[in-house]
């Protein structure tokens, strides 16, 4: 019994942090006046349960050698990254409100030699998972123990150098690295079945000689669960986790809406947003 409370706990703790990294996403492009609201919203919950649950980190020390490492492949939802680092002590808080200013650290897309607890410097879509095998292999050579992580964004599927790196991973066995496809439905073109399908990407990435999983992105219990199960098994071959998510997820207005990928909302908006937020999303479910 007392297991089953705690992890009732664990997921109402995460659902918090899920909701506040919405929040400060909306806060931060505040002060840009445009952002990627609805890639950052799609995996809130992936974000919460990696940094707050799963993932080894020492944020007194980001460069620690044992650390497990995330690559965030689709740099574009870094307004959303850097809340949870500040808020695990990788820095202060108060940098964050320099947001996209000139001088600042913090830019639209993640900088590795300026922000601790970054581990690359994404944004050229494609390039994400190539990075992560090479530090799998890192792992591999150093006889470390470490997990590395990558997101990627279902459109980024599209560029062939994704598909070098599965393949290389496979042949390399390196069950030390863990894919996250961000299955939102969406790129910046419109619906990713209707521009360059993607589907089945399990089969895909099977054929390649991966292991595969679906969950829903945003039911925390079920992620949990999930990323439990992965630690404790022991695997021979990389996997990756298919998460089937919503391209704007919490907020009604901006769900599956292509005109929301890169936008800016007015302080009307921005406050009615900020409302549905709070409310969470299982008032709506």
């Amino acid at each position: 019994m007392s297991e089953i409370v705690n992890n009732q706990k664990l997921v109402r703790d995460l659902e918090e942090k899920a909701k506040f990294i919405r929040l400060e996403t909306v806060r931060l492009i505040d002060i840009a006046k445009s952002g990627h609201y609805t890639s950052v919203f799609s995996c809130a919950e992936l974000f919460s349960v990696l940094y707050y649950h799963v993932m080894s980190v020492d944020p007194s020390n980001p460069d620690w050698e044992d650390r497990d490492r995330f690559v965030l492949s689709k740099g574009h939802a870094a307004v959303g990254l850097y809340p949870v680092l500040a808020d695990h002590g990788f820095f202060p808080k108060e940098w964050l409100d320099s947001y996209t200013r000139v001088g600042s650290a913090f830019g639209d897309h993640p900088d590795m030699r300026k922000i601790p607890g970054i581990d690359f410097s994404s944004g050229s879509l494609g390039q994400g998972l190539s990075v992560s095998a090479g530090m799998a292999i890192g792992g591999k050579m150093s006889n470390k123990d470490y997990k590395v992580y990558c997101m990627l964004g279902d459109g980024e599927l599209n560029e062939g150098q994704i598909w070098e790196a599965i393949l290389s991973a496979a042949n390399l066995q390196l069950n030390n690295l863990v894919a996250i496809v961000d299955r939102n439905q969406m790129s910046l073109d419109g619906f990713t079945e209707d521009i360059m399908p993607v589907n089945p990407i399990d089969q895909k990435f099977e054929a390649f000689g991966w292991e595969t999983c679906h969950v829903d992105g945003h039911n925390l219990t079920d992620l949990v669960e999930l990323f439990d199960k992965i630690s404790s098994t022991k695997r021979e071959k990389p996997l990756v986790i298919i998460a089937d998510t919503l391209k704007g997820k919490g907020v009604e207005g901006m769900e599956l809406n292509n005109d929301w990928h890169l936008g800016y909302l007015a302080e009307k908006d921005r406050k009615k947003v900020e409302e549905e937020i709070h409310r969470g999303l299982q008032s709506r479910t």
